[in-house]
Formats: C-alpha cells, sequence, structure tokens
C-alpha cells in the first residue's frame, strides 16, 4: 500500500455485505481495505487511516465470544462509523445499553430524520433504508450520543458523538435497497473525513507499475494466460512496467470456445507485442479424459496436465525469477490471509489446478488489491479490448464441463458450434454487457425428432443465461422469447447432430451456474 494513498480501513465483524462497503467507498474515490475486527489501534494508526468504518455482522453484541474491537480505536482522534452490528459494539463500548428487539426489523424502512447531523446533510427529512437487526441500542446511557434518526421501532436509528467524530448506522448504507445510503458514505468521506477522493484507476496503474519495475529489475517474469479479465489485465499491466521482459504463456487445452486461442493471439502478440509462447496440448488433455464421465475427475485430470504443460513450459524460460498471477481482492479475503496482511496463497490457476508452491519463482500478483468490477476499468486504462475487458467469465476447465458426460472432439465441435450461435444473438440484441454470463452446454442425452421426412435421434443442447453481481447468487435472464427462438431455430438448423434446445430457468441457489 502506497505510504501517501487515502485510506479508511473498514473492519469486518462478518457482514455478507463487507465487501460491497469497500466497494462503495472505493466508487467514491477513496481506497478501502478490509482488516480483521481485532487489528490494534497501533497498527491503524500506523496505515494513517482518515477514517475507520466498523461493518455489519450476524453475532450478537449481547452474546458471550461475539467479535470486539480495540476499544482503543476511539481514541485515534480519526471518525468512525458504525454499520448495524457495528453501531452497536460502537455503541456499548461508550456507555451505551443494547437490547433485543421487541419487534426485530428486516428489509425496508422509514427513516425519520429529527436532529441534524454531518452524516445526513442533504437526505431527505423522510428516507428509506435497509434494517436487518435484531438488537437495536435501548438507552444511551452515559455514552456522549445524539440521536439523529428514528424509525416505527428503532428510536436510536442513528446516532453520533460530535466530539469523538463517531457515527452510528442501525441500517446498511452500503446497499442499493437504502437510495441514500451513497450520499451518506459520501458524507462521512469528504464532509466528516475530509478526504480528497484520490482513488483513481489512471492513478494506480502508474503506482503499481513502479513497483513491479523496483522489484523487478532486470529480471524476466512469467505470466500465464487464459483469455479471460483477470490474466489480460495482469500481462497488459506488466508490459506497461517491464516492456519485453515480460513473456506471456497460453495453454491451448482443446477445450477452449471457437477462435479463442486466436483472440488470445491478436491481443497479445499482435496489439501489444508481448512475447506470447502459445502451447498445443489438446492431444494430451483429450487423452486424459478419454472414457471420463465424473466432473470431479474431469477437473482433477485437467489440473494435473495444465500444471505439467506449464511447469515445461516455464522452465524453457531463461531468466524467468518470477511468476504473476491475476489474483483479485475476494480471492485474497476468501483465502483467510486478507485480514490478518499475509500473503495469500497461490492461487488456483484459470480455476483448474493450483500451481505448486515449489515453482522456482517468486508470485507477482498487482491485482490482489482490486475487485472484478475495478480490473475491468484497469484494462479500459490500460488499453485491453472491449471484447477481453468485458466478456462473461469462462469456467477453467473449459467446455470440458459444459460437454456433461464423455468429452470427444466431436462433442467438443457440436457445443462450440451451439455457443457460437448463442453468444452471436445475444451480442447482436444487445443483451451481452446486460446478462452476465451466458453459454450453451451439450446434454448426455438423445431426443427423438423429425427433419424433413425422417424421425432423428440426436443431442439436446441447453442455453444458459444469468444475471447476477457478484456470482454467489444469481438468478436466470429474462432473455426475450423472440431472441431465444432465433438461436434455437439457428442450432437446429446449422448445428448438425442437435434437435432440441432447452431453455435453463433455475436461479442459484439452488442450481449453480455451470452445470458441473
Amino acid at each position: 500500500m502506497s505510504p501517501a494513498r487515502e485510506v479508511v480501513p473498514i473492519l469486518d465483524f462478518g457482514s455478507q455485505t463487507a465487501q460491497l462497503i469497500a466497494r462503495r467507498v472505493r466508487d467514491a474515490g477513496v481506497y478501502a481495505v478490509l482488516v480483521r475486527p481485532d487489528i490494534p489501534a497501533a497498527e491503524l494508526r500506523a496505515m494513517s487511516a482518515k477514517g475507520l468504518i466498523l461493518s455489519g455482522g450476524p453475532a450478537s453484541v449481547r452474546e458471550e465470544g461475539s467479535p470486539r474491537c480495540d476499544p482503543e480505536i476511539f481514541d485515534l482522534g480519526v471518525p468512525v462509523l458504525g454499520i448495524c452490528y457495528g453501531m452497536q459494539l460502537a455503541c456499548m463500548l461508550l456507555g451505551a445499553r443494547v437490547e433485543a428487539s421487541q419487534r426485530r426489523e428486516f428489509g425496508r424502512a422509514s427513516l425519520e430524520i429529527v436532529a441534524p447531523c454531518p452524516l445526513l446533510a442533504s437526505v431527505p427529512q423522510h428516507t428509506t433504508v435497509w434494517m436487518s437487526h435484531g438488537d437495536q441500542i435501548s438507552d444511551l446511557g452515559r455514552a456522549h450520543l445524539q440521536t439523529a434518526g428514528r424509525t416505527e421501532s428503532c428510536p436510536h436509528a442513528v446516532v453520533w458523538d460530535p466530539q469523538r467524530r463517531f457515527f452510528g448506522v442501525q441500517f446498511h448504507p452500503e446497499v442499493t435497497h437504502t437510495p441514500h445510503g451513497a450520499d451518506m458514505l459520501h458524507n462521512f468521506l469528504y464532509e466528516v473525513c475530509g478526504c480528497a477522493g484520490t482513488w483513481r484507476m489512471s492513478s494506480y496503474a502508474q503506482e503499481q507499475a513502479e513497483a513491479i519495475r523496483a522489484r523487478v529489475g532486470r529480471d524476466r517474469v512469467i505470466c500465464g494466460l487464459s483469455g479471460g479479465v483477470d490474466s489480460a489485465v495482469t500481462a497488459a499491466l506488466l508490459h506497461e512496467a517491464i516492456g519485453d521482459q515480460l513473456t506471456c504463456v497460453f495453454v491451448d487445452t482443446g477445450l477452449l470456445r471457437r477462435n479463442e486461442r486466436g483472440l488470445v493471439e491478436r491481443t497479445f502478440r499482435d496489439h501489444f507485442a508481448i512475447d506470447l509462447r502459445v502451447i498445443d496440448a489438446a492431444d494430451a488433455f483429450l487423452d486424459d479424459l478419454r472414457g471420463v464421465v465424473d466432473p470431479q475427475e474431469k477437473r482433477r485430470r485437467i489440473g494435473h496436465r495444465f500444471i505439467e504443460v506449464f511447469r515445461e513450459a516455464a522452465g524453457s524460460i531463461a531468466g524467468a525469477r518470477y511468476l504473476a498471477q491475476g489474483t483479485l481482492y475476494p480471492d485474497v479475503i476468501e483465502s483467510g490471509h486478507g485480514h490478518a496482511g499475509t500473503s495469500a496463497g497461490i492461487k488456483l490457476h484459470h480455476n483448474v489446478g493450483g500451481l505448486p508452491a515449489d515453482m522456482p519463482f517468486a508470485l507477482i500478483e498487482p491485482l490482489r488489491e482490486l475487485f472484478k468490477d475495478e480490473v475491468r476499468r484497469l484494462g479500459e486504462v490500460l488499453g485491453v479490448p472491449e471484447a477481453i475487458v468485458h466478456r462473461h467469465p469462462f469456467p477453467g476447465p473449459g467446455l470440458a464441463v459444459r460437454v456433461l458426460g464423455e468429452v470427444t472432439r466431436e462433442r467438443l465441435e457440436v457445443v462450440r458450434a451451439c455457443d457460437e450461435i448463442v453468444l452471436e444473438e445475444i451480442v447482436a440484441a444487445e443483451l451481452y454487457r446486460r446478462t452476465s454470463q451466458v453459454f450453451a452446454v451439450l446434454l448426455p442425452v438423445q431426443s427423438v425428432g423429425v427433419m424433413g421426412d425422417g424421425r432423428t435421434y440426436e443431442h439436446v443442447a441447453a442455453v444458459r443465461a444469468v444475471e447476477t453481481q457478484d456470482f454467489m447468487t444469481a438468478d436466470w435472464a429474462r432473455i426475450p422469447f423472440e431472441v431465444l427462438a432465433r438461436i434455437s431455430t439457428r442450432i437446429i438448423n446449422e448445428v448438425r447432430g442437435v434437435n432440441r434446445v432447452v431453455y435453463d430457468i433455475s436461479s442459484k441457489p439452488p442450481a449453480t451456474i455451470e452445470w458441473e
């Protein structure tokens, strides 16, 4: 982290929306970082924090063993915003009383502003907020708190201490269901904390490029390309930093979409003029998959083969000392290392198989501070083509998990042709940027059909389209019937061997986005 960078640490008490708080703060132009809830005040002081945010959480502050923060954080002299559990904990530590609510609030509630408060500047006197709590402040007690807002069942929905510059809200300003939540966060960051709003992708790109140059010196870096957004932006950033000291390795597994290899070669060899090594290993991967139908066994064999191919390719690159990977901030957090400030472990490369820790390279992860949407913005700053920056996710094992049952060259060609038609029609209907992931799946069944004057017994293709914010949950996309009709007609007419097309209308959960 740059010592000159404005930072607002978020003490994460286990809230499902803690990452969303960080994204909202960053969207407002201030760098936010998630830290463990019991981080010592001395560490926060060393970070030169402009302010602190205490997240919500699933526990009750009244329970023994519930997470606590260092009480000395309120003596750091920086503003503190407590959200839901974070508000209750802070208020309790400051002398207020927290009790179980007689009426628990989950969902929308009407907030009435009853007194002026810097956090609520320019917010209407009556506004909607999103509640999710079973406890609440019952008595301000000996705390020097003032009530600024209330709901029908929560008399202290917004409180603040003018001297300590502490603010507490019982609702969640970070979610879109609180319409003026962004205004409240903006007020906290700019009016209360005095932030300048210097967090920009252009400055981040420059900062990271300088850090990479300082670390790498004149050594060579290897970057594994998958064709996805993360590895592409990693490669572009490295190229910006060290130029021809970068070598990219792309493994053609034979399990890619149509023209995938060509897109990678055009983008990185022609557009960026990067030293790109393409390894054609399709035969080896397909041999490994012969007769395999179990999805986990498919992934295991693909992962094992990928490691072997990549290890051999990397070993042939002279002077390479560093390995670059597109690890993102959520990966760091979910690994359990992000809150402790330690290095994350080796990420599953391309979601296929973990590159072994005994590979003789030091690890470079220039995107480990970024969320997915920030990576896309960084890609735009670096000039990565839109076809890659905004492309939908593609599974690491490739089409092997979109060909249900045994993977053969013939069945791969069928699903490739179906997938190409699906994407062409989605793009033509201007739905690509409005959907999160769209693809075709080849099912391990055949169905009876009629073509011409004869009966057929051929493959069934499924079309999957979802909308999601975080890929943890997803809803099936309401693609217009006329678009689905064109997709179905084209697949049945143009793809030999398919006589039936179905549309997947399952949400996640209970279904997953991919079929395998």
